[in-house]
């Protein structure tokens, strides 16, 4: 039972500011995002360049299914892992998640440098470096938007191109770096640029909000969204130089089309997140650069010896696809009311995204085993679903508030 003094001491406490939108140590919470995004999702969207190496080089008996698992899991920990580590965070820990964060993923990358056998490249490459990479991901999703209302979206958007460059430039390091000097001192090379990196949201990371007082989250239909989102999204991203590679498309140019997608992925974090910001209507520009996403992950089955055909997916399908990783903070940001409980919530939200991911790519392995085209169909229906999902979720969240505000002119 609460005493009349707790509700008394309660009433005092001091609400925080609201948010500045702008400023220097707004602004630097951006850039600690955008380097926390670099060595999480970034390092995730470099696995393509590991998966063909390993299939051609380093594990060469084991399938493409196989090998994709340990991308998978590192992909998905780095989703799914914020659900235990939203209540560290609302608990006021930033701090201790990006110094665990940074040593995870910069010692088990200097530990996959060393691995030979696939299980060593599952626990290195696969859990630790996920579960590090969750840490880094979750503190940039949830300090970020405490900072910014009316430029949240930009805010976001500008951080999680960190991603994007991470996924143009840590493939391209392997890439000229691993002939000529090997490919464990190619990978410790990537790990000193993760820790060089991560020293500076280390410092420049700031909490704003207090912690909560408790933490909860409703699992609604936005979760499903995210769920069949990420189920289909990095399926081109895994298999997009292999397809190339399998369709004559020489080397020297397949290697490239990783790159290429992930360099109009950048685009597509900033562009989409302007529109959103601009327009206030996040869940409606997620739910069609999704559903657009899917259009092209169909429209893929089609080409299939055209080195421009491929070159103009990547670009195309990288963009569109891009909206899907800046604009899922906003949108559970929009969705949510008490800011305090914002990593708890982002955390259970970024599980149904893991699942998807862990389901996801495995899944697309063992069907190109029997058709490619099986595979991109595979990839256009979830995202389709997905897009579907995210607009049903604005439908409701606009009729709740609707309602809402008929009770508030009402009483």
């Amino acid at each position: 039972m609460t005493s009349n003094s707790d509700h008394e001491m309660r009433a005092e406490e001091p609400k925080p500011s609201p948010p500045p939108n702008g400023g220097l140590t707004a602004y630097s919470q951006v850039l600690a995002g955008f380097f926390l995004f670099f060595n999480s999702w970034g390092l995730a969207n470099t696995f393509g360049v590991f998966q063909s190496y390993y299939s051609t080089s380093l594990l060469p008996e084991a399938g493409q299914s196989t090998i994709s698992w340990i991308g998978s899991l590192a992909t998905f920990l780095i989703a799914a892992s914020p659900i235990v580590w939203g209540p560290v965070f609302d608990q006021g820990h930033p701090r201790l998640l990006l110094i665990l964060g940074t040593f995870l993923v910069v010692l088990r990358l200097m530990m996959t440098s060393l691995c030979t056998q696939f299980w060593q490249f599952i626990l290195a490459q696969g859990i630790c470096v996920g579960l590090g990479g969750g840490c880094l991901f979750l503190t940039a999703v949830a300090i970020v938007p405490s900072y910014f209302t009316t430029k949240r979206a930009i805010a976001v958007g500008g951080g999680a191109v960190g991603s994007s460059i991470g996924g143009v430039i840590y493939p391209i390091v392997f890439h000229e770096l691993q002939p000529r000097i090997g490919f464990g001192w190619a990978v410790r090379v990537i790990g000193f640029i993760a820790l060089a990196t991560l020293i500076v949201p280390c410092a420049l990371i700031k909490l704003r909000v207090e912690p909560a007082v408790d933490e909860g989250c409703a699992v609604n239909t936005f979760n499903l969204a995210s769920l069949f989102g990420f189920m289909g999204q990095y399926i081109p991203f895994f298999y997009i130089e292999l397809y190339a590679a399998a369709h004559g498309v020489r080397p020297e140019i397949s290697f490239y089309m990783l790159p290429i997608m992930s360099a109009g992925s950048a685009f597509g974090r900033v562009v989409p997140s302007v529109i959103a910001d601009k327009a206030d209507r996040t869940l409606l520009v997620l739910s069609t650069c999704t559903g657009l996403a899917g259009i092209l992950s169909l429209c893929w089955i089609a080409i299939k010896e055209s080195v421009a055909g491929l070159i103009v997916f990547s670009v195309l399908y990288g963009f569109f696809s891009g909206a899907i990783v800046s604009l899922q903070t906003p949108s559970v940001a929009k969705l949510t009311t008490d800011f305090s409980k914002i990593g708890t919530k982002f955390g259970i939200n970024a599980f149904f995204s893991a699942l998807g991911v862990l389901i996801g790519s495995p899944s697309a392995g063992a069907i190109e085993r029997m058709s490619w085209s099986g595979m991109q169909a595979f990839a256009g229906a979830a995202l389709v679903l997905s897009a579907a999902l995210t607009l049903l979720t604005r439908v409701v969240n606009d009729r709740k508030q609707s309602h809402s505000e008929k009770v508030l002119e009402s009483t």
